[in-house]
């Protein structure tokens, strides 16, 4: 085998369906591994006030794995809540795939809302479900171009802002602004194919991606195609995030599998109001957050979630002192 095709070769390995790929060079983030591998260089940090309504755990109970094969690549294993699980999933279901955000069905419609389209009979039309596979907030991704304009932009989400703000500030990745997200809705048949994130004018800035829903292999390799890429799984809640030599490695997504935990049913605790301590987001923003406890509420968002995957990637887009491109 040509050494240019190592990565093609392990993403179509464990893309195959039939025979089905072993997974046992896949990092699982088992007891094992942690013990082995893990290069944990995340200090200790307070924890921050804006968690809960945010839907994230307490700081002090983060577990972050780096890994001295592959610098700059970090994972924090789900820091959400169950609760919090449930908010993001249907922000990106509910909100996020609304007009005027860009999304890939935008060529064959010009609906506004397409949650409330799948749902317009009474009961859900699965086959328009899923046909929606990406939308862009913000600084708005152009898929033909890879070149982000001024002309093309929309407002950023303040909730989803302030969450990469938390997260930045954690991991000691600081300034960051969230400028631009791709939101992908994977099905159990989706691939994301090899490819590296370049079209930022600001390189430097570290990538961020929130994992909800079913599994997936992650592939991570280097500079070069010629390197076999490590493969990771990735779980509902994880956040992986890419900065400085990680930054422009090729990465690619070859299988969803089922997800072996599903943490947005784990018991849910509401958001207290005593705990409001945000920039950017309303005190009504609580109610928001807390109807999902409601089964009613959240029964039509737990049926797409349990056979798909929505991976958000948030990117910041200009350099530091940078106001617009």
């Amino acid at each position: 085998m040509d050494r240019e095709d190592l990565f093609m070769k392990k993403f179509k390995y464990y893309k195959r369906n039939n025979p089905k790929p072993s997974l046992e060079q896949v990092i699982l983030f088992n007891d094992e591994y942690t013990i082995l591998k893990q290069v944990n260089n995340i200090p200790h940090t307070k924890n921050d006030p804006r968690t809960e309504i945010l839907g994230l755990k307490d700081l002090r109970v983060w577990q972050s794995l780096a890994f001295s094969d592959h610098p700059g690549f970090v994972i924090i294993r789900n820091p959400f809540t169950a609760l919090g699980q449930r908010y993001w999933i249907r922000k990106c279901l509910e909100e996020y795939s609304k007009s005027p955000n860009k999304r890939n069905i935008d060529i064959d419609t010009s609906l506004n809302d397409w949650w409330s389209e799948c749902y317009k009979s009474g009961k859900c039309d699965k086959k328009f479900q899923n046909k929606l596979r990406w939308t862009t907030l913000g600084y708005h991704h152009n898929w033909d171009t890879k070149v982000y304009s001024e002309e093309s932009k929309g407002i950023f989400p303040s909730e989803l802002a302030e969450l990469c703000e938390v997260v930045a500030q954690y991991l000691g990745y600081e300034p960051f602004r969230a400028e631009a997200a791709i939101v992908n809705y994977y099905h159990m048949c989706s691939t994301l194919s090899a490819h590296t994130d370049h079209s930022e004018v600001n390189l430097d800035a570290p990538l961020f991606s929130f994992s909800f829903g079913q599994s997936a292999i992650f592939l991570l390799g280097r500079h070069e195609k010629t390197i076999e890429p490590s493969a990771f799984l990735l779980n509902s809640g994880d956040i992986a995030i890419m900065s400085k030599e990680a930054r422009l490695c090729y990465h690619a997504v070859p299988k969803i599998l089922p997800a072996t935990k599903c943490p947005w049913s784990d018991i849910v605790r509401p958001v207290q109001k005593s705990n409001i301590h945000l920039k950017c987001m309303k005190a009504e923003d609580i109610s928001e957050m807390n109807k999902n406890i409601k089964e009613n509420e959240w029964r039509n968002f737990e049926n797409y979630i349990a056979e798909s995957r929505i991976n958000i990637n948030v990117r910041q887009v200009l350099m530091e002192n940078q106001i617009t491109l």
